[in-house]
């Protein structure tokens, strides 16, 4: 049986003495920007369906990810199942220098008519070349996340006794 550590359970504001800063909306928005890959929560029957997803921004406060169908789509069946869902977007250079934004919004479908209008708008979601090639040749389908809320935190920098100018 896994248990977590101490450290693991303490809250934030007694993290932040080691460095943890929570980040505002425009550092989320811009750290979203840079990124093009995180893991989407869907409810599932009796645990979160949790899938890697690259994706597009809108730059303000949709992403966009297209589905790559199969026959039967776990993925797609969920996702008409709930309006709600959950982004993680995440980044960790190092042990001292990470970020994460935990995104919460809406989910629906795009209808086909819209899909060459958000093409437009979009610049280019970074997808693995093999779902690219897929989905020029499958179906998809286009997904909306409309960003309802969102939590950001990160570590930037070395802590208290790793830096130089400390003796």
């Amino acid at each position: 049986m896994w248990l977590p550590c101490e450290r693991a359970s303490m809250a934030i504001p007694q993290l932040q003495e080691y460095g943890l800063e929570r980040m505002g909306t425009e550092a989320i928005r811009e750290f979203v920007a840079t990124q093009s890959t995180g893991v989407l929560g869907l409810p599932g029957a009796e645990v979160p369906y949790m899938l890697p997803m690259s994706y597009a921004f809108d730059g303000d406060d949709s992403l966009y990810f297209t589905y790559v169908l199969g026959a039967s789509s776990q993925k797609e069946t969920l996702s008409e199942q709930t309006d709600r869902a959950r982004f993680l977007v995440y980044a960790a250079e190092t042990r001292f220098n990470w970020r994460s934004a935990l995104l919460t919004g809406d989910l629906s479908v795009l209808p086909e008519r819209e899909y060459p209008e958000r093409e437009a708008e979009q610049p280019t979601g970074w997808r693995p070349e093999l779902f690219q090639r897929a989905g020029t040749s499958g179906e998809v389908a286009v997904y909306e996340f409309e960003i309802q809320s969102q939590t950001g935190l990160r570590h930037t920098g070395l802590p208290s006794g790793f830096r130089e100018d400390e003796s």
